[in-house]
């Protein structure tokens, strides 16, 4: 473990000397957390009425099962409004990680640090633990934070506790504290294998934001409407990306050698 905490304080000492890493690591949480609670204040003058009339698009019945009984039909259209961020909140624990990482093992060559690291008795996998540590544990932070933020906000902002449930509900729950962290072990894993395979930290950076436009695409995708993001869907993707998780950390393993690595760079 002393190995492990030693790389994981020396790549912070060095990532966040980057003011890209910091504007990332502050920036984007707040950005997510700021524009749900806006929505959120800006449409509590429609949380009145009667639970009656919703409109189409929140007619169906996957949609109307995140809205509780009793709730106006101005409520549910809040919560169908916010719950579309969802997929904007894992931009955190995918974008925040894929910056540190992406630098880390091409960052170690432009400094000429890597020589000297590969060749310590430090195992392979103790490297990349590390390594992984670094990356991933300022984006779980970053991402329960935002998370923490939103959930007081939005407690300050609505009156109506039934409605704080709902927006609040077990979908968020998973979706944070459960994928958030697989997702953000997934960008670090890819991030790893690329930076470990170029030899520029600009190629690595920007091959390794690949991840982001799945996240993306089911964003759209929701607001297309083409599906929506309940309980069982978000319980299958974290399923899904524990699997792929497992997959990645695997192929970064293999891929990771540090001989070949170290002859192929010198």
């Amino acid at each position: 473990m002393n190995k492990i905490n030693t790389i994981v304080r020396k790549e912070w000492a060095e990532v966040f000397k980057n003011r890209m890493v910091i504007f990332t690591v502050a920036f984007l949480p707040l950005l997510m957390t700021a524009l749900p609670l806006g929505i959120i204040y800006g449409t509590r003058s429609t949380s009145s009425g009667s639970p009656a009339n919703t409109s189409s698009e929140l007619s169906s019945e996957a949609t109307q099962s995140m809205c509780p009984s009793g709730l106006s039909s101005g409520d549910c259209m809040q919560v169908f409004l916010i719950s579309e961020f969802m997929m904007l909140f894992m931009l955190i624990p995918v974008a925040i990680p894929v910056t540190i990482a992406a630098y880390s093992i091409v960052g170690e060559k432009t400094t000429r640090s890597l020589e000297p690291l590969l060749a310590t008795p430090i195992t392979t996998v103790e490297l990349l633990i590390g390594k992984s540590l670094a990356a991933v544990i300022p984006a779980v932070v970053a991402t329960y934070g935002a998370f923490g933020i939103f959930a007081l906000g939005s407690w300050i902002i609505v009156a109506n506790k039934t409605l704080l449930t709902a927006l609040l509900d077990a979908r968020w729950l998973i979706a944070i504290f459960i994928v958030g962290p697989l997702m953000a072990i997934m960008a670090v894993s890819f991030a790893l294998m690329i930076s470990s395979r170029v030899n520029d930290p600009r190629v690595a950076e920007q091959v390794s934001m690949v991840v982001i436009v799945p996240v993306l695409a089911g964003f759209f995708g929701q607001v297309a409407g083409l599906f929506v993001l309940n309980k069982e869907i978000i319980s299958i993707v974290a399923l899904i990306m524990l699997v792929l998780d497992a997959m990645l950390v695997y192929l970064t393993t293999r891929v990771f050698q540090r001989e070949q690595i170290l002859t192929r760079w010198k």
